[in-house]
């Protein structure tokens, strides 16, 4: 059997790490074809899949979170090529992970973690991992398995933390004193207590600087006038256009800003200090 690819068409890239992500790209493909820009898109199981596709031509913008991105940038330097981040969502600005502990505990600073059990999402969650450890790292000295014992939750390995689940799994574990401290994302810091994952008076005792997270990624190579076209539809896209506000919804944000890459620096620390993308790499 033949496949026929539509080989004009703007393609996307996008991690499927919940149902929802079919909607809003089904729905956003439907919008962009109709204002008269050939658009497509294609899901994939896990980040590492998309960075490849990208990078193999295969597709022309990803929709990646800020680990990608930093595999995407690290990647495309190795052949030659530049990776620029060319639109985020205003909710990806200007974020930060907190550190949280039962209202009993003893602990009141991040350097009273010292042989204690700290619970962090999966793996690969910037998140609820690497820009946390790297800020308690950076602040205090200390090591996960070596001056604490650190209790992974990986739950969707190669999401990078696009599903909670990780992340509430370690705030479970907290309130059941199953370990001394939790991390997670201030906004899920937030909505844990408000479901009531976290019981009240649960403390923060450690925050990070300000972050950035997810953005949409191309290559030099990028065919230029589409990828110009696609930009300036989605920039002009308006939270109170009844035609594209329940996907913004969907999507989480009200307006799409210009990409920057000045919010990732602590996640390129952390990836240095731990390793986090060096196996990727090798394997490309």
């Amino acid at each position: 059997m033949h496949i026929r690819f539509d080989h004009d068409a703007f393609i996307l890239g996008a991690v499927a790490y919940d149902p929802k992500v079919v909607t809003i790209w089904e729905g956003f493909r439907v919008w962009f074809r109709q204002q008269g820009l050939p658009f497509d898109y294609v899901l994939f199981s896990n980040y590492e899949r998309q960075v490849q596709a990208q990078l193999r031509g295969q597709i022309h913008v990803a929709w990646n979170s800020p680990l990608a991105w930093i595999e995407t940038e690290r990647a495309a330097a190795a052949v030659g090529q530049t990776a620029s981040a060319i639109a985020m969502r205003d909710t990806d600005r200007d974020l930060t992970s907190v550190v949280v502990v039962r209202a009993d505990s003893a602990v009141t600073s991040l350097a009273d973690l010292r042989g204690k059990r700290v619970a962090v999402g999966a793996v690969d969650s910037p998140q609820a991992t690497l820009i946390p450890l790297e800020h308690i790292a950076e602040v205090t000295g200390l090591l996960p398995g070596v001056d604490f014992e650190l209790v992974r939750n990986n739950v969707a390995l190669g999401m990078h933390g696009d599903h909670v689940g990780g992340e509430r799994d370690a705030a479970r574990q907290l309130m059941a004193g199953e370990v001394d401290a939790a991390c997670m994302i201030d906004g899920n810091h937030l909505a844990f207590l408000r479901e009531g994952t976290l019981a009240p008076g649960a403390r923060i005792v450690g925050q990070t600087p300000a972050y950035d997270h997810c953005n949409f990624t191309v290559l030099d190579d990028v065919p230029r006038a589409a990828c110009d076209r696609f930009l300036t539809l989605l920039r002009g896209q308006r939270y109170d256009d009844p035609t594209v506000r329940p996907l913004l919804d969907l999507e989480g944000l009200t307006a799409w800003e210009d990409g920057r890459t000045s919010g990732y620096a602590q996640l390129a620390a952390a990836a240095r200090r731990f390793g986090s993308i060096d196996a990727f790499l090798a394997g490309l």
